[in-house]
């Protein structure tokens, strides 16, 4: 498994629940197409897949 993990905002957040926005300020996507990279871990993960909607992974 890598090390780290890159990860981009593709979609707005605009229309979404309260906990999804708290959930993309969390990862750190505060604009759209803005490009984060983070050490790869559960709480990381688990938070990528509850909004994978809204954001695209790089490899």
């Amino acid at each position: 498994m890598k090390d780290t993990l890159t990860y981009t905002q593709v979609k707005s957040a605009i229309g979404s629940t309260k906990t999804v926005h708290a959930t993309l300020t969390g990862l750190g996507l505060t604009k759209l197409y803005k490009t984060v990279t983070r050490k790869n871990t559960p709480e990381l993960r688990g938070m990528l897949n509850k909004v994978q909607h809204l954001v695209k992974m790089e490899d």
